[in-house]
């Protein structure tokens, strides 16, 4: 069973944690993981793109030119693809890029990230984070603590506006409840901390 520290704000340890093997000890599988961060991107796309074909620019009723005995190539159309200002000829339009992955898939999913990041050393535990105010630098002192100097994910285990606003701030740190966790986002953090408390959510919601 993986086992892992616990800091305080300060960066001083203040005990250990017994981590759920099902959970945090599995040998990660790229391929499900590249699967579910795939589906993570396409769903975030707006789909907004969308451009015009041949019938629906403005213009181009009228022959250019007769079709025979001018010397050039006969056109039907000045809104042909060929021309300049025509139509797109595969024009992309709006659609959605939306799909869905199975349960089973999502869950082995979010099980390797997590695995992984104990794996590298990349999960810190704070015993609980908490601001007085809205002050950055409360925040930015704990993860100095703690050693996290690149992108970091602050899981917390509640709604905290403080906590969330004074991290808002702070480049390449991003917060997160453990209902709004994603593979994505854990992935691309440097640094994966979490409240001690919503360790145990995260093994009673995932496991």
């Amino acid at each position: 069973m993986p086992k892992t520290n616990v800091y305080d704000m300060s960066g001083k340890q203040v005990g250990e944690i017994k981590l759920s093997e099902a959970l945090f000890g599995i040998e990660p599988n790229q391929s499900v993981v590249h699967d579910v961060v795939k589906n993570h991107l396409a769903n975030c796309r707006q789909g907004t793109q969308s451009a015009l074909t041949r019938a629906e620019v403005s213009g181009g009723g009228k022959k250019p030119w007769r079709q025979k005995g001018t010397g050039h190539a006969r056109q039907g159309s000045t809104r042909a693809p060929q021309w300049t200002h025509g139509g797109i000829v595969f024009a992309p339009k709006p659609r959605s890029y939306r799909y869905t992955l199975n349960k089973k898939v999502k869950r082995l999913a979010m099980k390797s990230a997590l695995s992984s990041k104990v794996r590298d050393n990349e999960m810190i535990v704070i015993d609980q984070i908490t601001a007085d105010s809205y002050k950055t630098k409360t925040i930015a002192d704990m993860l100095k603590a703690v050693g996290s100097e690149k992108k970091a994910l602050i899981v917390l285990n509640s709604m905290d506006e403080k906590v969330i606003a004074s991290a808002r701030n702070i480049p390449g740190v991003k917060t997160a409840q453990v209902n709004t966790l994603n593979v994505y986002d854990i992935l691309g953090a440097d640094k994966f901390i979490v409240v001690k408390d919503a360790v145990a959510k995260i093994e009673e919601v995932y496991a």
